[in-house]
């Protein structure tokens, strides 16, 4: 299969704007994300797909691919299939443009999947929780899967949750003292599509759980599409916040 990963990016961010030219390391951090995503011997072609001429520069400046999108695009998926719609390609990897630290072996557990069902046409990957602060992070997506790990749902909440372990007190939720990590895993951000599903996915509008959740998935669960989310060993750190950013650049400086 020719397998293409396109890396949306705009400049506009709530929390942190201007967040893909943000320096790490001397280098803007959507060069270290398409850096490491180029390392995958899979991978047929790069591409960043962004609205914005400076994110385009910084990428060509080094010795990458941007392509230029529509400045109207609700979401990076969005974004990802207007430039998917001009790749001729087998499946479209859609990499998060704010993860510097991507480990490309998330990728390879992404893939593996589609190498043994070709009637698959959506998948992602999930990891351990880390700590109990990520059950009740609502920037920590949480998923549950089947036994045959195809994704049952996705939330911002604990799911399941633990009626008998999870306390409510001084306006806050917790686990009892000596409770074990809970078995729901974290989601990544990292997708892959067959390509003509992704264009077919991107023009259905949102989803009711979608809209509740704002979790773009869901838009696929509610029509019955399979997921397949397997574990992988290997995580990432999106950086959402300037707090993200800062312990970006600390662990990046120690590598």
């Amino acid at each position: 299969m020719k397998i293409a990963a396109v890396i949306p990016a705009r400049f506009a961010s709530n929390r942190l704007p201007g967040k893909p030219l943000a320096d790490i390391c001397g280098q803007p951090m959507i060069v270290h994300v398409v850096r490491r995503v180029a390392e995958h011997p899979r991978l047929a072609e790069v591409v960043v797909a962004t609205d914005d001429d400076r994110i385009a520069q910084a990428v060509e400046a080094a010795g990458h691919r941007a392509i230029m999108t529509r400045t109207d695009h609700a979401s990076g998926t969005d974004r990802v299939a207007e430039v998917a719609a001009n790749l001729d390609v087998d499946l479209i990897v859609n990499v998060q443009g704010d993860e510097p630290m991507f480990d490309v072996r998330m990728l390879e557990s992404a893939l593996i999947p589609f190498l043994v069902d070709d009637t698959l046409q959506f998948g992602t990957v999930r990891a351990g929780l880390q700590s109990v602060a990520e059950v009740f992070d609502p920037n920590c997506v949480k998923v549950v899967v089947d036994q045959n790990d195809i994704a049952l749902y996705f939330s911002r909440a604990p799911i399941p949750f633990m009626r008998e372990d999870i306390i409510y007190a001084d306006g806050r939720f917790s686990l009892k003292d000596g409770t074990a990590l809970p078995a729901m895993d974290k989601h990544l951000g990292l997708y892959v599509y067959r390509r003509d599903f992704l264009l077919e996915y991107a023009s259905w509008p949102p989803s009711r759980l979608e809209k509740i959740e704002r979790l773009e998935q869901l838009r696929a669960l509610e029509r019955g599409v399979r997921i397949a989310c397997p574990p992988t060993e290997h995580t990432t750190i999106s950086v959402d916040t300037p707090e993200d950013l800062e312990a970006v650049r600390r662990l990046m400086a120690r590598e």
